[in-house]
């Protein structure tokens, strides 16, 4: 039996999500202020710092899909501060709203007790512009704040497999 088997972690799977619903809010804020200043790097490391958050807490409950997506984001917006072309930034932002979107629904299938939640959520665009999204950061290797040192394109190829895309 996992966790979201179990009617006694309920509780737990229901607070990681309320939690999660704070942290995502603190997200879009950050997303907004790129939308208004795309040069606020800061806050492009800002939002990995928070996604990262979430990604360590859906990895000690079992929700792995949403950790995986996590990671994902949390590499794309550490390898995007990293960047001064001004209208990649913009698309990275754009990438990232529709990243928040889509983990808002992967914890609303969570809470509603679905912990395959990717399976419901139409990711052919998403994923083509993730794909996109990667060639782009080939030549990046630092990531901040990455677990087991820097993630590399291989390690943005890998997580993409791992959730199916």
């Amino acid at each position: 039996m996992n966790m979201f088997d179990d009617p006694s972690m309920r509780e737990i799977v229901i607070d990681f999500c309320d939690e999660s619903d704070k942290l995502f809010d603190q997200l879009e804020n950050h997303l907004n202020i790129l939308e208004q200043n795309p040069r606020s790097s800061s806050d492009l490391e800002k939002f990995g710092q928070i996604i990262d958050r979430i990604m360590g807490a859906a990895k000690s409950i079992g929700a792995h899909e949403i950790a995986k997506f996590c990671e994902l984001g949390k590499l794309i917006g550490y390898k995007s501060s990293q960047i001064s072309d001004i209208p990649l930034i913009e698309v990275v932002v754009g990438v990232l709203f529709d990243s928040v979107l889509m983990l808002r629904k992967m914890n609303q299938a969570l809470r509603d007790g679905n912990d395959k939640c990717m399976n419901k959520l139409n990711t052919k665009v998403f994923v083509t512009r993730l794909t996109w999204l990667s060639e782009k950061f080939k030549e990046i290797e630092r990531s901040s704040c990455a677990i087991g040192g820097n993630l590399n394109q291989n390690s943005i190829d890998d997580l993409m497999k791992s959730l199916g895309l």
